[in-house]
């Protein structure tokens, strides 16, 4: 048979490997469906390769070697050398052990792995480009196909990742020296995780962003705190700032600006990370001949079961739109294979946490007090700062507060909003407590360990209840 020629058939073909993908493969493969998993680059996608993971591993790392250099209040005198080679080869053996084991689980559930880059050819049809000289490419019939094809930096005009000294967050992760001086565009949420890890190993670090704030998504009072301690951190930002190119000077660059008014600013560093924000991978899949149109912003538009607007065709992760979340992915993943095995499986957004791995870290999940007001609810709020935390303060990381918003006339709990240490923990109970339908009578007689930073939700609680007893009441 001439390679190429080659037709191979499957009940569900997934196409890309992320969170989204490998979870909806191995979901499918318990409910005893044929699945194939098409992956063209490294099983596990994105996150696992080259975001989540290596981004909370290093953010792990500096925070230690910070922390043991800047410990003289607790009588802790250090000075840590990070190499940084060792460092790059621990985070890669994290990611190696974790993708390793997406192979074996995905192959332990019967699925059938193929490499390579699929894209839709006709109905029920896609065809997969081997990768590699003379490895040609064969065609995958499909009675059901989920795309989870991720996402992708976007790039600034004149600014070309192809180019040495500018970089996108995988780039940057991946380096095995320090950079004296970065400009970062970008004050979101991977611009702010990846400031604060140079910054604490050394490097002099200038943030540029057009808006006027840090973490412009969250609200003012959870950014405020991360703000204050990049500032600490001696990060230089400059706001209402459009980056407009770079030219090379000396033995790095400059960076231009532009603000609203036309006037330009210059910024010098060895390298610039540009973070501006990811767009969905659609292009690549020839979409078009299924009958199948992105929105404007080049997502597929689904429904609460991760369904196309063609019955046999699904969209999970970033592809399927906001919020662009790991786990939201695998939530998908697990819904869509459920839905094609004909299990009653439907997606609940509303529970759907959210969580910036900043200094301190940001936890969010359901609503705020303005969008429950929006909803029509009559919201309460309850809230407990970690400076009246005793285990915060043990831990010298008491900035921040647990919020928790709820429904007055009827207890239930509605939304949630953390800033302070571990909040990307501490706010998976009121995730929980939104998808159990739990009240604020509930969380607040939920006896909680001591001491604890679970103790502040407990203690938010009982604050939108009139009786908390560390600290005053609303």
């Amino acid at each position: 048979m001439v390679v190429g020629d080659i037709s191979t058939g499957t009940d569900v073909l997934v196409i890309g490997a992320g969170p989204g993908g490998y979870v909806a493969a191995i979901r499918a493969g318990q409910l005893d469906l044929d699945v194939t998993l098409v992956e063209k680059d490294a099983y596990g996608g994105t996150c696992l390769n080259y975001g989540c993971i290596p981004s909370k591993a290093m953010i792990t790392a500096s925070d230690l070697a910070h922390e043991a250099g800047n410990a003289e209040e607790m009588g802790i005198y250090a000075d840590p050398e990070v190499e940084m080679p060792e460092l790059v080869e621990w985070k890669d053996g994290v990611v190696d052990q974790l993708t390793g084991g997406v192979e074996k689980l995905a192959k332990a559930n019967g699925v059938s792995l193929m490499e390579g880059r699929a894209e839709f050819a006709d109905e029920g049809k896609a065809r997969v480009v081997h990768g590699g000289e003379g490895q040609g490419s064969e065609t995958v019939e499909f009675e059901h196909a989920i795309v989870s094809t991720g996402s992708r930096p976007i790039e600034v005009p004149g600014f070309d990742f192809g180019d040495d000294p500018v970089l996108d967050s995988r780039q940057a992760l991946a380096m095995d020296e320090v950079p004296e001086s970065l400009v970062i565009v970008g004050a979101g949420y991977i611009g702010m995780e990846l400031a604060g890890v140079f910054a604490k190993l050394g490097t002099d670090v200038t943030v540029v962003e057009m808006l006027d704030s840090v973490l412009p998504t969250y609200e003012d009072d959870l950014a405020r705190p991360v703000k204050k301690r990049a500032d600490e951190l001696g990060i230089d930002f400059h706001f209402g700032q459009a980056a407009s190119g770079w030219e090379e000077a000396g033995d790095g660059i400059t960076v231009t600006t532009e603000d609203e008014d036309g006037d330009v600013s210059e910024f010098g560093a060895e390298k610039v990370l540009v973070a501006v924000g990811r767009e969905p991978v659609t292009d690549t899949l020839g979409l078009e001949n299924v009958g199948i149109e992105p929105n404007e912003d080049g997502f597929i538009e689904t429904d609460d079961r991760a369904r196309t607007e063609k019955d046999d065709i699904f969209a999970i992760g970033d592809v399927a739109g906001e919020p662009m979340l790991a786990h939201k992915a695998s939530a998908e993943g697990q819904v869509a294979a459920e839905v094609i095995a004909g299990e009653p499986s439907a997606l609940d957004q509303q529970a759907v946490p959210a969580a910036v791995f900043t200094d301190p870290e940001i936890g969010t999940v359901g609503l705020t007090e303005a969008e429950a007001e929006d909803d029509g609810f009559e919201p309460v709020v309850g809230q407990f700062p970690f400076n009246a935390s005793g285990r915060a303060l043990t831990t010298g990381h008491a900035e921040g507060f647990v919020r928790i918003v709820a429904d007055e006339p009827s207890g239930f709990v509605l939304g949630a909003q953390i800033v302070g240490p571990e909040a990307s923990e501490l706010v998976a109970e009121l995730g929980f407590a939104i998808e159990m339908g739990a009240t604020l009578e509930d969380v607040a007689s939920t006896i909680h360990t001591h001491p604890t930073l679970s103790e502040a939700v407990m203690e938010a609680a009982e604050n939108a209840l009139g009786h908390a007893i560390h600290t005053l009441n609303r």
